[in-house]
């Protein structure tokens, strides 16, 4: 195994580096992403197509009581990221969570950890696929085009843009990032001058009559809040790239601690008091699931572009959740390659350093998104997004339970904790896995798609044990291979 293959935290101790195992998958890499990378990826993790599109269709079912949803969903996103956080200080590597499951709870953990994570974002895949061409065909001079055609042309130029460098990916993610953050600063700013001006939005004057006088803050009761719950946890779902991020950049150590920190306030601002504001402007029955809520906004002020230019920036973000997912899984990918648990080409790196392999597979399965958007196009969107809910709830469950296995390892000299922990363990632990279950079974009190959706667990787990026969042979035997290097 080379040296390049090992990766640990300078803030743990000697002993602790001398004994933290490496990953295979960590080798060849270029370590290109620099500081704004890694921190405008952590923000552009926290602001996707959950928020610009999603949002719009949750408020028009939960009313304004999504705000509250999204700051208690946001609060266990955080316990997430700060535990993934302390375990990349611990031993930074770009198989990030998968590496971990491998080392605290075995090849088996490794392998469902890492094809649950590849199903949370080949099917979000698609719902950015899905997402792009539902904004394509916001402008008339798109609408004869079929959606699955925009779908296409979307996949086919982020792929082309994935396999080129990951400087590449970082610089687009840091100025995706940018775009994002400024048009939701700027659209807050808008909302508070609207707000204080008491300036006509609609036919509708903005302010607390709007909630008021349409139902209150619960306008159709406590289960469609508790309903979007998975939807919520979806928009939250590319925190954890920050993990995978922090194996491609040389100082891991100082980016992770800033970058995780700073999303509970990012949260907080742009999720929170962004919905706050969307259900002070208009009731929430003026928004629908088939348009951005900034659209509508902007569109009923009268503003001339003001909704074209929120559109094109919103399928920026839905772009932008595409090329994350691809690049995200290609790295899980290589990691779980060398390991023996996924098909050897997605180990192959192009002379980029990009491990191409893995992206291709991805982009396989996003293909099959193309056809389902032929198929049922007003119902890609939600199908994909409680399938892609499956994948991230297990994954962030995986991260909680490494981590209370990490921390008893840790009391008892095995392991050595860095200075950046998750606090109040394992009560933070066990509380957040209790809620991402409880989110899950969530899903059977929605007939149409979510009970569909939870049918698919016993489907996935028959899936996972059939791979997981095929492959145990050549994992067995890559760790003995390995074994045996190192004591040679």
């Amino acid at each position: 195994m080379s040296k390049d293959a090992v990766h640990t935290a300078p803030a743990a101790a000697s002993a602790q580096t001398a004994t933290s195992p490496a990953d295979a998958g960590d080798a060849g890499y270029s370590k290109d992403l620099k500081h704004r990378h890694v921190n405008m990826i952590a923000i552009g993790g926290a602001i996707g197509t959950g928020l610009f599109l999603g949002a719009g269709g949750r408020l028009h079912s939960a009313g304004p009581a999504l705000a509250l949803a999204y700051l208690v969903c946001g609060v266990f996103a955080f316990f997430v990221v700060r535990a993934l956080g302390e375990l990349v200080l611990y031993r930074p590597s770009s198989g990030s969570f998968v590496s971990y499951a491998r080392e605290f709870l075995g090849e088996k953990g490794a392998y469902v950890a890492g094809w649950m994570y590849f199903l949370n974002w080949s099917t979000t895949g698609i719902a950015d696929i899905t997402a792009i061409a539902l904004y394509t065909h916001y402008w008339s001079l798109f609408t004869p085009v079929p959606q699955w055609v925009l779908a296409l042309i979307a996949l086919a130029v982020v792929l082309a843009v994935n396999l080129i460098s990951v400087k590449i990916f970082g610089e687009m993610e840091f100025w995706f990032a940018i775009v994002k953050v400024a048009t939701l600063v700027a659209f807050m700013l808008v909302g508070i001058f609207l707000l204080a001006t008491q300036h006509d939005v609609g036919g509708t004057t903005p302010g607390l009559s709007v909630i008021t006088d349409h139902g209150g803050v619960l306008p159709h009761g406590v289960m469609p809040v508790v309903l979007v719950m998975q939807g919520v946890i979806f928009a939250y779902a590319a925190l954890e790239l920050v993990g995978v991020a922090a194996g491609e950049t040389a100082e891991p150590e100082k980016v992770v601690p800033r970058a995780v920190n700073s999303i509970m306030w990012r949260v907080g601002l742009f999720y929170v008091g962004s919905v706050v504001l969307l259900a002070l402007l208009l009731p929430g029955s003026v928004y629908s699931a088939d348009e951005s809520p900034f659209v509508t906004v902007l569109s009923k002020i009268g503003v001339d572009g003001a909704g074209d230019v929120m559109n094109l920036v919103v399928l920026t973000a839905a772009m932008s959740s595409l090329n994350s997912g691809l690049y995200s899984t290609g790295r899980i990918l290589r990691s779980m390659a060398t390991a023996g648990s996924a098909p050897r080409f997605t180990a192959r790196m192009n002379r980029s350093q990009v491990p191409y392999g893995g992206i291709l597979l991805t982009c396989a399965v996003c293909v099959l998104g193309v056809g389902l958007n032929y198929l049922v196009p007003s119902k890609a969107f939600e199908i994909v997004l409680n399938v892609a809910s499956l994948g991230i709830i297990s994954t962030w469950v995986i991260i909680m339970v490494c981590h209370l296995v990490f921390v008893r390892r840790a009391r008892a000299g095995q392991v050595t904790r860095p200075q950046f922990r998750l606090f109040g363990s394992p009560v933070t632990e066990i509380a957040t896995i209790a809620f991402l279950l409880a989110c899950l079974g969530m899903m059977g009190n929605d007939p149409e798609v979510g009970r569909k959706t939870l049918l698919l667990i016993p489907a996935i787990a028959v899936a996972l044990v059939v791979g997981w026969y095929a492959v145990r042979r050549r994992v067995t035997r890559t760790a003995n291979e390995e074994l045996t290097d190192l004591t040679r």
